[in-house]
């Protein structure tokens, strides 16, 4: 599952919508992720993609602190 933040906005997704796998990328992710949300992939450079130990896939705003 790939759990998406993005503008206030959460969202679910199964990878096999996306067409990925654990092995795809983290750039490919984003490029799948930014067709998906109907985006300029540009857009989620910024972004986080955690990957938890029990497979899922997490897309978040980097945190910035100070």
């Amino acid at each position: 599952m790939v759990h998406i933040r993005f503008e206030g906005r959460s969202f679910d997704i199964p990878e096999s919508q996306l067409g990925i796998t654990a092995q795809t990328s983290d750039r490919a992710i984003k490029e799948s992720l930014a067709r998906h949300l109907d985006i300029s992939s540009n857009r989620l450079e910024n972004y986080v993609l955690d990957r938890r130990s029990s497979g899922d896939l997490i897309l978040r705003p980097e945190a910035v602190y100070g």
